[in-house]
């Protein structure tokens, strides 16, 4: 089953003394591309939260939100050095005694000496929180998966209608492929008695001419490739592995065949049915931008 390269996910995970979330969302690109926001606290696992996404996405531009939040006894307090305040305090009535003045001091005098007041943080579960990010990077790329395989089939049906279609208007061109040589017989034929009046035609010389323009114009081995083609794209379509680089190719080996149908064709009807079919290899190619 083919995905698309567009989607969104989101996924949690916490324990009691930390909450996780995660958020990614994907766009078209040649390659695979992981951008990663992660809170200071995780940013060491950037590098085993790409490896694990890797996984499971093959081709994208990936951009990943983290947040962080500590939920339980865990969380960081103030914590206030009594006896340093004390010494402070005492230090600057020395001072203001030393200059001979009053002590006017207050409350945040003394706090805002260094070290007073400190944040005390306390020593996190490095091992407990990478669990908890790669739970949140899983569900997330479960949801966007589930989303991308959803679009992934859409594409598929629209698609293979778009194969049908090339099927059928290949095969009004083998139909009429053989009355291109039966025309020109007959133009030939016309024009030489034009020219010659009663004089007798020489069939051999007629058709030698019409053998080297029957060559000239035979689609027959582009019709086949084309063929060929479809059938391939259509494996690919159904297989489970990421197609979407395999069908640009055949999009365009497809497209190459057409041109030369083109090329090789006189007639009217044909060339026509050469632009209409162009015109869904082209669409087919701006659909297979979005296939992974």
């Amino acid at each position: 089953m083919v995905r698309s390269m567009t989607g969104f996910g989101r996924g949690a995970a916490q324990s009691d003394d930390y909450s996780i979330a995660l958020e990614m969302k994907a766009v078209n690109h040649r390659f695979l591309e992981i951008s990663c926001r992660l809170p200071k606290q995780l940013l060491s696992m950037e590098d085993a939260l790409k490896k694990r996404l890797q996984q499971s996405i093959s081709r994208g531009k990936l951009d990943v939100f983290v947040t962080f939040e500590r939920t339980g006894e865990k969380n960081a307090a103030l914590k206030v050095d009594k006896d340093l305040a004390l010494a402070y305090y005492n230090a600057l009535v020395e001072v203001a005694s030393a200059c001979g003045l009053a002590p006017q001091i207050n409350l945040r005098d003394v706090t805002s000496c260094s070290g007073v007041v400190t944040l005390d943080t306390p020593e996190d579960d490095e091992e407990e929180i990478a669990s908890l990010l790669m739970a949140a990077a899983d569900g997330a790329a479960a949801q966007m998966l589930s989303m991308q395989e959803k679009e992934g089939a859409a594409l598929a049906d629209d698609l293979l209608s778009r194969l049908d279609l090339i099927e059928q208007r290949l095969q009004v061109i083998r139909e009429a492929a053989p009355q291109v040589v039966t025309e020109q017989k007959a133009r030939l034929e016309q024009r030489l008695a034009d020219l010659l009046g009663a004089v007798p035609l020489d069939e051999n010389r007629l058709a030698n001419e019409l053998a080297v323009f029957a060559d000239r114009v035979d689609i027959t081995e582009e019709l086949t490739r084309l063929a060929s083609h479809i059938s391939q794209f259509r494996q690919s379509l159904s297989s489970d592995e990421p197609a979407g680089r395999k069908l640009n190719f055949i999009q365009q080996e497809m497209l190459r065949e057409t041109n030369t149908i083109g090329s090789k064709s006189s007639a009217l009807a044909i060339n026509n049915i050469v632009i209409e079919v162009k015109s869904e290899l082209e669409k087919i190619r701006e659909q297979i931008q979005n296939i992974e």
